[in-house]
């Protein structure tokens, strides 16, 4: 996360810590002005006075600061300047990411039909963007800290490949990260479903029977928190290259929008794809993994994906839901009691 930082405190931050939080201007006579246009400040003098020395985030590749990163009280190396800026980078870049990767799958990729089905709700893509609105910043309040702590050097992060415990690791360590946290994410994820947890954390969630890809981040603030854990926990147990770890952080937040696309592609008995994770939002206990189905047919909690869902013709056709609708009115009743969900007219709507 030293890498992002850099970037966007060149880009971005430095000039705006330098007009907030100005530091004392070199130069200036004890009446508050130049003694002579000479004695104008540049970057130097600046620097001279702080104790900040640029070190490049990587080796393979860095954002040479500019004035404006020596013209702050708070120094680049200021832990709180640090978490201010990563806090307003994981809410703001998580924004960014969801609205851009979610309305590319809702463009592209999302089946319209959805919008006829009898459990689509009233303004269900307005309401799952007002949840995920309201959660990501609290979201990333808890977050920050673990980045904090990795930028300032507690984690196993490392750059050059060599530092690596081998060369066959900076490899392996992409089917490891994944291995832990698909582990992790399953155990949570069932947890979350205790009856005592669920009314709590998790049915803001599965306010969405079926989900549009704006639905992929619409988390009560703990639950999104809970399942993210594991991997901002990753690389403080195992060594993590980190242009891996940038990566690895942007793959998921895409991956969480794929397996809410309602685009059921891959009809695979491994990967938890789509088709396995509507699964889970029709009949609820089910199907917890996040990329694999391997802790779902360990822990015997596997369900697989209906063969009608991988049948255009059959997917969207009046019969298949109304069998839905019928399994899915069970399930409310045994896991919520009653439901106070509210759906779109029966009428068929226009479909956008």
């Amino acid at each position: 996360m030293d890498l992002v930082l850099e970037g966007f405190d060149t880009f971005l931050f430095d000039p705006i810590y330098a007009a907030v939080l100005p530091a004392k201007t070199p130069g200036l006579s004890p009446n508050g002005t130049f003694s002579s246009l000479r004695e104008v400040p540049t970057a130097a003098p600046y620097a001279a006075q702080n104790n900040w020395k640029y070190e490049p985030a990587s080796q393979y590749l860095s954002f040479t600061p500019g004035k404006y990163a020596y013209m702050s009280e708070w120094a680049r190396d200021d832990w709180r300047r640090q978490l201010v800026t990563l806090f307003l980078i994981t809410w703001l870049f998580g924004l960014v990411i969801y609205y851009v990767f979610a309305t590319l799958s809702y463009v592209f990729v999302f089946d319209k039909a959805t919008f006829n089905h009898p459990k689509y709700l009233k303004n269900q893509i307005r309401l799952e963007m007002r949840q995920t609105n309201v959660a990501l910043p609290i979201m990333a309040v808890f977050t920050t800290p673990l980045f904090l702590l990795e930028v300032r050097g507690y984690s196993k992060i490392y750059d050059n490949f060599d530092e690596a415990p081998g060369m066959w690791y900076n490899y392996m360590q992409f089917p490891f990260f994944f291995m832990f946290t698909d582990f992790c994410i399953y155990w949570i994820h069932r947890g979350l479903h205790h009856p005592l947890i669920y009314k709590h954390l998790h049915k803001p969630h599965h306010k969405w029977i079926m989900p549009t890809p704006y639905a992929s981040h619409a988390f009560h603030p703990m639950d999104g928190y809970a399942q993210g854990f594991p991997y901002h926990l990753y690389p403080f147990l195992f060594p993590l290259q980190k242009f891996a770890y940038v990566f690895l952080f942007i793959f998921i937040n895409i991956w969480t929008v794929l397996i809410h696309d309602g685009e059921y592609v891959a009809d695979n008995p491994i990967i938890n794809g789509a088709a396995c994770h509507t699964m889970h939002h029709l009949y609820f206990n089910f199907n917890y993994g996040q990329f694999t189905t391997l802790w779902d047919r360990l822990g015997g909690s596997y369900r697989k994906p209906a063969d009608e869902l991988f049948q255009k013709e059959l997917k969207m056709c009046h019969s298949t839901w109304k069998k839905q609708n019928q399994d899915i009115d069970k399930m409310i009743a045994e896991v919520e009691g009653s439901d106070d969900r509210k759906y779109t007219p029966e009428e068929p709507k226009k479909v956008r």
